[in-house]
């Protein structure tokens, strides 16, 4: 079944609670709506509705074949749609509300569209910390499943205004609560009862994951074919700009914008301090940054890859790929 994708007017709305009333009415009629998480701002719609899925899918250009991500207000709410083994209890206590998202069994009786899971007997679920997000699901009393709210593949937007640019015309309204806290999108584990596979990482560390459960975290292939997809953000190219990306540059050669870490000449410094979590926070406004600028290409320097660095290094290599 095709959607065909209307052409709105856009609004950006700062959040308040009239803001906040006429997104949840959105929802409840069916329409996606742009909202923060602390990731970064989702295009959020009814999880239970398959046509208000779809809609995500046609604003998004995204293929039918990538699972979305449920966001939860609560732990009932949780387990309404999924089962929780015991590892997954336990990653729920440590991380719910935050950047964590589990894929676990769907439940048979959960009422979740169909397009959400790809197929998947599985569903791929997090209980956010932003307090947009979560006022949403309450509000409008549904599950919500969220996507970036960006063009599928291109880079994921952490400010109202990155997401009027990628999809303005395409959603109605966007909740303004200004720029998201973490920058990179939540990781992704696959909680087993020995162990735990990272499906792709983000600010909850391997070891953050391992101390909270005294289990091994097995890092999972780095990218698969479309036919392998158990959640999403698994593709090789994703969080791409419209121009090349150069890695591990050490300066700016001609034509290129130099997005620097540390002490290095540049154009924008994703943290002078060499601060990993600043960097993190600061990655995807720096990419819209140089993508927006005149130059034809963009430069990167190394970023080193422990604890939320590994994070942003897949991102970087799926943006330059």
């Amino acid at each position: 079944m095709t959607i065909s994708q209307p052409y709105f007017t856009t609004r950006i709305c700062r959040y308040d609670t009239a803001a906040l009333r006429e997104a949840a009415t959105l929802i409840r009629a069916g329409e996606p709506v742009a909202v923060p998480t602390e990731t970064v701002y989702g295009l959020a719609a009814d999880a239970t509705d398959d046509l208000a899925v779809a809609a995500i899918f046609a604003a998004k250009g995204r293929p039918g074949f990538n699972p979305l991500i449920v966001h939860v207000a609560d732990r009932g709410m949780a387990e309404r749609i999924a089962t929780l083994n015991r590892t997954a209890d336990m990653l729920a206590k440590a991380f719910w509300p935050g950047p964590l998202t589990m894929v676990l069994p769907l439940r048979a009786d959960s009422n979740i569209a169909p397009r959400v899971t790809a197929g998947l007997a599985t569903i791929a679920l997090r209980m956010p910390a932003h307090p947009a997000m979560l006022s949403l699901i309450r509000e409008s009393g549904k599950p919500l499943a969220a996507p970036s709210a960006n063009a599928s593949g291109s880079i994921s937007p952490t400010r109202a205004e990155h997401v009027l640019a990628s999809l303005g015309g395409r959603v109605r309204m966007i909740l303004d609560a200004g720029p998201t806290s973490e920058g990179l999108e939540s990781t992704i584990v696959a909680p087993e009862e020995q162990r735990i596979r990272m499906l792709r990482p983000g600010s909850v560390t391997p070891e953050m994951l391992e101390k909270a459960s005294g289990l091994p975290v097995v890092v999972a292939q780095q990218y698969v074919p479309m036919e392998a997809v158990e959640a999403p953000g698994q593709l090789e190219s994703h969080y791409a700009p419209s121009k090349p990306l150069r890695l591990n540059a050490a300066n700016a050669e001609r034509d290129e914008y130099m997005i620097g870490f540390g002490l290095i000449a540049c154009h924008y410094n994703l943290s002078p301090e060499a601060d990993l979590r600043e960097a993190a926070s600061n990655l995807f406004a720096a990419l819209h940054l140089a993508d927006a600028s005149t130059a034809t290409r963009i430069a990167i320097a190394s970023i080193p890859s422990d604890g939320i660095g590994m994070a942003i290094n897949d991102r970087l290599r799926r943006a330059a790929a």
